[in-house]
């Protein structure tokens, strides 16, 4: 079949290089009536096709070209990959590849018949990509499209309709696959997270004990699903009930899977038998070994409550007291004067561990900065720990006890805030009960 010669064609303006737009007669005297804004809109919805040809000035394969409205097609024509590469800009929306162009390096790429296509792609992974090739090599034509082209196109039988059919089709196609893709990638993004959250937020061991269990978690506005912030409770056999809650600076996957290697390390460790300045010198070795830079460390709060439910252990590593409330006493926060520096922060730090009296019936409260960080007022200062413990005391007085008094907690404050937190809130509730 002898090779179609084209329609011949107005051509205002050259797009680029060898490029020429064609344009439907009195397109010129349509545009000069239009103003900038139109003739910019316009150009912005008219499709672009970028042509790799060894030789196209000497044989012109495309013919005039109309998209789906009417519009001429805009041409541009490159005769070898670095004249594309110069071309390719983001307006191009898809591009002709004749598959007998010769590739870059190809004396040493003579089996690989799809070098040069393979090239394009790396070259322009957001495009869409038509393959050209000789009638009778279907077969190369369908090779093409496995390697990632979006449709294959006989050189011998082209005109302006099929190739113009041709184009659209592949834009989109090309669009539903990266939609597709990014759909994929954003579930799988999704299942790590939630797997991740699962080793942040865990479920608590406290088989055998009195106390009665509660958390609440709630992410900072900037992210879906997770942050630094991290907990745990266990009972070891001796009756102890062990509980800690930890903030990893920074946010994102990676200081979310630091958060729980620290979070598993602790309860290893706790089961173990480590407790006080020894967990948390060994947990900070753990920090050090796993962290991507030394600027990233980690503030930690750990409980140990005795087997009578009277007193406890506790030791801070930079992070805020927890918060107790008794019968007939105003809630407030437990003694902070030994606060040791945070995890990762000073080598060879020392942690100590204070003894705390809690009586019979008491509420436990330990938290994240996130709690304590959001605006309040018109001034927009930090609510801080006072202000906490208040809003607190407030809500005991109504009657709010457990997840109640946890979900109404964080309810405030984001509320106080004027919208979602910009920190990860992490809350746990240990309760004593009569």
């Amino acid at each position: 079949m002898p090779v179609p010669v084209p329609r011949p064609r107005a051509i205002p303006a050259v797009e680029g290089g060898q490029a020429q737009a064609a344009s439907l007669p009195g397109a010129q005297t349509a545009q000069t009536a239009q103003g900038p804004s139109a003739r910019a809109k316009a150009q912005n919805d008219t499709l672009t096709l970028l042509v790799i040809e060894d030789d196209p000035a000497g044989s012109p394969i495309v013919p005039e070209m109309l998209d789906s409205a009417g519009r001429p097609i805009r041409l541009r024509t490159a005769r070898n990959l670095t004249e594309a590469e110069r071309l390719l800009t983001d307006d191009v929306h898809c591009i002709l590849l004749d598959l007998a162009l010769p590739a870059p390096g190809r004396a040493a790429e003579e089996d690989d018949e799809l070098a040069v296509l393979r090239h394009v792609l790396q070259l322009a992974p957001r495009h869409a990509v038509l393959a050209l090739t000789a009638s009778g090599d279907a077969e190369r034509g369908a090779e093409a499209v496995r390697v990632g082209a979006q449709d294959y196109l006989f050189r011998e039988e082209l005109d302006g309709r099929l190739l113009s059919r041709a184009i659209r089709y592949a834009v989109e196609r090309k669009r539903s696959d990266t939609a597709e893709r990014r759909l994929t990638e954003s579930k799988l993004r999704a299942q790590e997270n939630a797997r991740l959250e699962r080793g942040l937020l865990p479920t608590p061991l406290l088989d055998g004990s009195s106390l009665r269990f509660a958390a609440r978690y709630r992410p900072g506005r900037s992210r879906a699903l997770l942050g630094g912030d991290f907990y745990d409770t266990v009972r070891t056999p001796d009756g102890t009930v062990h509980a800690m809650i930890g903030d990893v600076c920074g946010h994102g996957p990676d200081e979310a899977a630091l958060g729980v290697e620290l979070r598993i390390a602790w309860r290893a460790l706790t089961l173990a038998g480590l407790c006080g300045d020894e967990l948390l010198s060994t947990l900070q070795q753990v920090l050090e070994h796993e962290r991507d830079n030394d600027e990233i460390f980690a503030t930690l709060c750990t409980v140990d409550i005795a087997p009578d439910g009277r007193r406890a252990g506790l030791c801070l590593a930079g992070h805020p007291a927890p918060l107790i409330a008794r019968p007939n006493r105003p809630a407030e926060l437990l003694p902070y004067d030994n606060n040791g520096p945070a995890l990762g922060l000073l080598p060879g730090a020392r942690w100590p561990r204070m003894q705390v009296e809690l009586g019979p019936v008491w509420s436990l409260m330990l938290y994240t900065d996130g709690l304590i960080e959001g605006r309040v007022g018109q001034d927009g200062e930090r609510l801080g720990q006072d202000g906490m413990v208040e809003l607190v005391r407030r809500r005991l007085a109504e009657g709010l006890r457990g997840e109640e008094l946890l979900r109404a907690t964080v309810n405030e404050v984001r509320d106080l805030n004027g919208g979602e937190l910009t920190d990860d809130v992490a809350v746990v509730l240990l309760d004593r009960a009569p």
